[in-house]
This record gives structure tokens, sequence and C-alpha cells, in this order.
């Protein structure tokens, strides 16, 4: 391979992506654009629960009970029923998730020491709200029980719960490191799996085919200029991270730089491998959304836990490279970890950019076909 070879290729290229201003813009305001709409669509906290009360009690007691309810921020009370089928009407009609029935005698149950029931009822249309609707719900009569009940009686045990790495159990804090890895996996892809193909249908592969370029000068060539772009883009969604999410990075900026460029590498060719194959921009463009999104979305651990997959995703998302970026990005933002305990994960995007490289030149023919 020759540098000089290698320099006009991507001298060439960054001359076809400036006179491309509408593509270079969206090259840049694209990550920002899904990190805004997904960093904030996507969230696993659950605040103000829309909450029906039945108090057939109506004592002192069962409205502080109500009121610990909305002082906790998780519940906002919507209604207070005066009949009990009003709670029927309103989780039917969605207008509460969840319903509070408070009997009679409550008080004086719970003042004589005794067993005092509630009925709960949720929403369970979808599981994982009610899930951890129902977690609130049981810790905050746990304290509440524990507040009104016998002050002076100790407890056996007394747990010390710490938190590590995210305390304040924020989801955004593993959601945006996550979400990082699968919007630069899809933009990388997409950028360069026009660019073999944008020359054959322009026909001015042919005049490739006759310059004494080889396979991985050209494929290099091209592949710089958007290797750059990418770079940048992974600058500007971890600041974006830092700043706007408040997402804490703990760890080493330059082991994130160097394993994101290991990552961008393997990305970017893969994107040109589909260039290569499809020679079509429409084509290639569909392939690469199909080829990237999904399997970075869905197997790369970054929303769903891999342990919980069947045994055969849980096999096909080991050669998902986006699996491995979202540990790598989890690592270093919530955790600090070192290149030594990031080194497995990291040479594997190694293994990954060398083999789609290798690929692309062997797919790749200097000849018309």
């Amino acid at each position: 391979m020759k540098i000089l070879r290698i320099k006009a290729i991507a001298k060439k290229e960054l001359i076809q992506i400036r006179r491309d201003p509408l593509s270079l813009a969206m090259a840049f305001l694209m990550p920002v654009l899904l990190l805004v709409i997904f960093g904030y669509a996507i969230t696993l906290d659950v605040n103000k629960l829309s909450t029906i009360v039945y108090d057939a009690d109506r004592s002192s007691m069962s409205r502080e009970l109500a009121a610990e309810l909305t002082a906790s921020g998780y519940f906002e009370i919507v209604r207070s029923a005066e009949d009990p089928r009003e709670i029927d009407a309103w989780l039917d009609a969605g207008k509460s998730r969840v319903a509070l029935w408070i009997p009679v005698d409550f008080a004086k149950h719970v003042r004589a020491g005794e067993v005092a029931q509630l009925q709960v009822l949720v929403d369970g249309s979808d599981s994982n709200t009610a899930t951890i609707a129902l977690g609130y719900l049981s810790a905050l009569l746990d304290i509440y029980t524990q507040r009104i009940g016998n002050r002076s009686a100790r407890l056996l045990i007394e747990p010390r719960i710490r938190v590590w790495y995210n305390p304040e159990l924020k989801s955004r804090n593993f959601i945006i490191p996550g979400l990082i890895a699968v919007i630069m996996m899809v933009i990388a892809a997409l950028l360069t799996s026009l660019t073999f193909a944008r020359e054959w249908e322009r026909g001015t592969m042919e005049q490739l085919i006759a310059t004494p370029v080889q396979a991985p000068e050209l494929v290099l060539g091209k592949l710089i200029p958007y290797f750059l772009i990418g770079f940048i883009d992974m600058v500007i969604s971890v600041v974006m991270a830092v700043v706007l999410f408040e997402v804490p990075l703990k760890g080493n900026v330059l082991i994130l730089a160097l394993i994101s460029s290991v990552f961008l590498f393997g990305a970017l060719g893969l994107g040109i491998v589909i260039s290569i194959i499809t020679k079509s921009q429409l084509v290639a463009s569909q392939v690469s959304m199909v080829a990237t999104f999904l399997p970075a979305f869905l197997l790369s651990g970054f929303m769903f836990a891999i342990s919980n997959m069947p045994v055969a995703l849980q096999f096909v998302s080991r050669i998902i490279p986006a699996r491995y970026f979202v540990t790598v990005l989890k690592g270093i933002f919530l955790k600090g970890n070192s290149i030594k305990i990031l080194a497995a994960d990291a040479i594997f995007l190694l293994f990954f950019a060398m083999i789609v490289f290798a690929v692309a030149n062997k797919k790749f023919k200097k000849k018309m076909v």
C-alpha cells in the first residue's frame, strides 16, 4: 500500500462530502437528534403514577396514609372515590394505573396492634410499570408501618444498603451510554454504506478501476474521512451525555477515545462491506439499517438483559459488536474501569474491525461485472 494513493482517495472523498452539504449536516445532526429524542423518551423511572383511592375508613390515619403516597412523588392521587365501583371504571378507562381500597376499621385494627388489610389493584397491561409500582408501594407501606408502630421495638436485623456505580438509581445513567453505542453503530455503518454504491451508480467506478489504486488503498481512503466524522460525532455524543443528561464520566477519556476508535473502524468497515456487495445506495442504506439498528438495539444488552434471553439469542449476541461497546461505555462512564478490565471487549472489537476490513478487500474486485 502507498500512503500517497490513500491520501488521494481520502481527498477525493472529502471533496465529494463537501459538495453534499445536506448529507454532511445530517451526519452531524442525526446523532444529536437521536440522542435527544431517545435520551428523553426512553426511561425506566416511574413517577407520579395516577392513583385512585377509596377510603371507606375515613379516619385521620387513613388520610395520613393517602398523604404519604402523594408525598413520596411516586404516586399521584387523581381521584378520591365515593363508591368502590368507580375503581373498575377508572382502571378500565386507563385514567388510573393504581387503585387503593382502605377498608372500614383500618385505623381501629392498626391501633389495636392487629393486622390491617389493604386492597391494592394495579393495571398489569404494562408489566414493568406494574412491578415497579408494587415495589414502591410495598416499601412505602413498610416505612409507614414502622413509623406508626412501636418505636421501642428493636430490630433483629438492620440492613444497611449501598448502591454502587449508580447510587441514585437513575435509569438515564445506564441508558445513555448504551444509547451512544447503538446510535454510533447505526450512523457509522450508514455513512459508509453509500460510498462504493455511489461510485457504481454514478459510473465513476470505471475510472477508479482503471487507476493503479489497490483494494486496501481504496477502502482505507474512503474510510478515513468518515472515520473523522464519526469520531467528531462520538465526541459530541459524550459531551451531550455529560453536560445535557448529567451522566457521570468516571473513567479515563483516553481509554474511551482508543476503544471508540477501534469500534468506529469496525462499524465503518461493515458499512463499506454492505456498499460493495449491494452496489445500490437505496438497498445499501436499507440493509445497513436492518443489520445494525435491530441487533444493536435488541441484542446488545442496551435495553434487555442478555442473561434473560433464550440461549440461542445469547449465542447470536456474541457476534454483535455493539454488545461489547455497550459494556465498555457503561464500564467507563459509571464504574471507571481500567483497560485491564475492558481488555476482552476491546480485543473482540479489534478482531471485528480486522475481519470486516479483510472481507471488504476480498469482496472488492477491480473489474467490471
